[in-house]
């Protein structure tokens, strides 16, 4: 059984078969998939969309839409999980963090959105999924002022960076970066860091595996960019359980089990739906 911590199920390219894709991935042994928020706007599109399909959703705002979020932004998120507070699909506050890659973004901005939702998170009991790119040193910083366990996307930092996340109770999530032979660090990282850390993602339907990523050139030449989606999440499993040397039932079992630490409603939730029904 797999869990895909991360995948943005709501974007537009899964709208012509969104249903289909989703029992791929189920029909691929991804048991339950996270969709997290990135803004306001679309706080109740992922709740809904976790309760058609049964998946587990988070909200926050995502640091490359702070710079267009209002100035009740925060007020709304902190009331939309008092509201929703019972609903046990509600796992998490995320996507949240911070960016120091993409140009043009204000890191002061970022920086206060980022603290002010670990404050909203602690404050409702809450993990966080934690946006982090070229900017963990940022992220510790603050969540060593207001700690919030949970899972850090996408995480492509040093050892020493890595390290100190786990400390801090955070889950290294990995997806398809991993698999291209050319990402030396990221791949040590998945065969040298503790395997009770470790969680599984895809971000679908962004940043795709080797097998279907394009460079410019091909898509130049009329080669279409291949869509990822949770059904990819065991193929990418198979490199990191290759990497580390061990099989792949022992990632899936290691790696559920994290996920499930790390986002305890979702733990709550898949116990309450392996219970037998009670008799009439």
């Amino acid at each position: 059984m797999w869990i895909d911590t991360h995948c943005h199920l709501d974007a537009p390219e899964f709208e012509s078969d969104r249903a289909a894709m989703i029992e791929r991935a189920r029909a691929a042994g991804v048991a339950q998939m996270v969709v997290p928020a990135v803004e306001v706007g679309n706080f109740e599109t992922v709740r809904a969309l976790a309760h058609a399909h049964g998946l587990v959703y988070a909200l926050g705002i995502h640091p490359l839409c702070v710079d267009r979020a209002g100035p009740d932004d925060l007020d709304r998120l902190r009331a939309r999980l008092q509201a929703w507070r019972d609903d046990p699909r509600l796992v998490a506050v995320g996507e949240i963090g911070i960016d120091h890659f993409v140009p043009g973004l204000d890191p002061a901005r970022q920086e206060k959105y980022f603290a002010s939702q670990l404050e909203i998170a602690r404050d409702a009991g809450l993990p966080v999924i934690v946006h982090v790119r070229r900017s963990a040193d940022s992220l510790l910083k603050h969540l060593r002022r207001i700690p919030v366990a949970g899972i850090a996307h996408a995480f492509n930092g040093s050892e020493q960076q890595a390290h100190a996340c786990i400390e801090l109770g955070l889950k290294l999530g990995f997806g398809g970066a991993v698999t291209f032979e050319r990402a030396l660090q990221l791949r040590r990282l998945a065969t040298t860091l503790p395997l009770g850390s470790i969680v599984m993602e895809t971000d679908a339907p962004d940043i795709q595996p080797h097998w279907l990523y394009r460079t410019q050139a091909q898509r130049d030449a009329g080669e279409p960019q291949g869509r990822n989606e949770p059904a990819e999440l065991p193929r990418i499993a198979e490199v990191v359980a290759g990497l580390r040397g061990i099989g792949l039932d022992e990632l899936a079992a290691a790696t559920t089990r994290n996920a499930l630490e790390a986002l305890p409603r979702l733990e709550n939730l898949m116990a309450m739906s392996a219970r037998p029904p009670h008799p009439a």
